[in-house]
């Protein structure tokens, strides 16, 4: 058993009403005991006892990363001279990702995941499709890469869903390119029964609460209908499934061109919209496609520092919350690593487009970093607030920094920045002070050492 006494927590979550209801929703002295990593017992007006961890500050519960490439934080700071769009991106991209090696790999997804805990997040959904050598012959070890990827997530102590991604082609109608081989596999057929294999591996090896294996289609630029057909005949039931979904206007002329439908369109053609279904990105959307995506329930996973970084525009989030999708939160290609900005931002891109605040409250921003995210997830469900039963994972933010100095609790997402996360705990573990990683250290350092292996 582990106690932590809160200074203030969110303890039912954010509120969209007045300044008294969204104030009722907030507790001081909150005393939290902790039984296998799950809140067994609160009070408030409590004084902390001896053995009390204090977490000094607001405490809320912490972030789920629901959209991550790792191996992405190579090009932070290193893709921004001159002009170009995504696709000038994605020729750097595929450049960082010809020279991961597993244990390079390793030593960098460790450095990203202290980077992700440090800033308040407790768990992530890796979407991974670097499975091979360079050239696509498959390691000795067939999992190398998978496996290196867990080992990193456990040594920095963030839950982690694998998600092991088909990749069968470069384009609609289009062979792999040189740069691609190593993300891809013979055929649908040969990527079902590495994944079969990969869940054996995984679950051999790692704790089901900490590491679980999920799948993702990687777009329908890399999925041709006919594999989509199998995809939806036999992957299994219990796991989540991912894929980017209309990122760029080009994907969705490909599409209409050679299927005479929208991605989202083609997707719902073979009954693989679903509430098990996240969406990432779905920026340009039509109104069907919203229409569609919402009356199957689907998470819709939103990245906006990566949107805005790649030029990729932004997507009708309050349009999809609105027609019934979750909507989510990920981190994407980490040009920043912030639950905080990220919420933000998907506000920010709210009224940007439709010249009017409150787009989303403070509530169902915190809910889009929190359970909206996890619901992409294969390990336990984040909780939106602090609550008997829920599992404790906290992130407790500094109310009095330069930033954030003066702001109501409920608001801080408008103001706060993972500069001012003070503690994070995961699964009741105290596993990051002031910026530090109790296990691995600073992750600036972890990063540094880890980056001078890429060109």
């Amino acid at each position: 058993m582990s106690t932590f006494w809160c200074e203030t927590a969110v303890i039912v979550g954010g509120g969209d009403g007045d300044d008294d209801a969204a104030l009722s929703e907030v507790a001081t002295g909150v005393r939290v005991e902790t039984i296998d990593g799950r809140i067994s017992a609160m009070e408030s007006g409590a004084q902390p006892q001896p053995g009390d961890t204090k977490l000094m500050g607001v405490v809320f519960p912490a972030a789920a990363n629901a959209h991550s490439h790792a191996f992405h934080r190579i090009l932070r700071g290193r893709t921004h001279d001159g002009r170009g769009d995504f696709w000038v991106w994605r020729e750097q991209m595929y450049r960082s990702a010809s020279e991961l090696t597993p244990e390079k790999y390793e030593k960098l997804a460790a450095a990203v995941f202290a980077e992700m805990v440090v800033t308040g997040f407790s768990s992530v959904a890796e979407f991974h499709y670097v499975h091979h050598q360079p050239g696509g012959a498959a390691y000795p070890e067939p999992h190398a890469m998978e496996l290196a990827l867990a080992r990193a997530a456990m040594s920095a102590g963030i839950r982690l869903t694998l998600l092991d991604t088909l990749y069968l082609s470069g384009g609609i109608g289009t062979s792999l390119s040189p740069g691609q081989a190593r993300f891809g596999d013979t055929d649908v057929e040969a990527w079902l029964d590495r994944l079969r294999s990969l869940r054996t591996a995984i679950a051999q090896e790692f704790p089901p609460e900490k590491v679980a294996v999920g799948a993702a289609l990687h777009s329908v630029r890399a999925v041709p209908e006919e594999a989509l057909k199998v995809v939806a005949k036999q992957l299994p039931r219990d796991i989540p499934l991912h894929i980017h979904l209309s990122e760029q206007p080009a994907e969705n002329e490909a599409c209409l061109e050679a299927y005479g439908t929208t991605p989202a369109g083609l997707l719902e053609r073979h009954g693989l919209l679903s509430p098990r279904l996240s969406a990432v990105h779905s920026t340009h959307l039509t109104q069907q496609d919203i229409s569609m995506l919402g009356a199957a329930s689907t998470t819709v996973v939103m990245c906006p520092s990566t949107e805005a970084d790649l030029a990729d525009g932004i997507g009708p989030a309050r349009e999809l919350s609105d027609a019934g999708a979750t909507i989510a939160l990920g981190t994407d290609q980490h040009a920043v690593i912030d639950p905080w900005i990220e919420m933000r931002t998907l506000e920010h891109g709210e009224r940007l487009g439709s010249g009017q605040r409150g787009r989303f409250s403070p509530r169902e921003l915190l809910l889009a970093a929190t359970e909206g995210a996890a619901r992409s997830m294969a390990t336990p469900v984040a909780s939106s607030a602090l609550r008997v039963g829920a599992i404790c994972d906290l992130m407790v933010v500094d109310p009095a920094s330069t930033r954030t100095a003066g702001s109501r609790p409920l608001q801080l997402a408008f103001s706060a920045t993972a500069s001012d996360v003070t503690q994070v705990v995961i699964a009741g573990e105290l596993i990051a002070s002031y910026g530090v990683h109790t296990r691995l250290g600073a992750p600036g350092d972890l990063l540094t050492a880890a980056l001078k292996e890429f060109s």
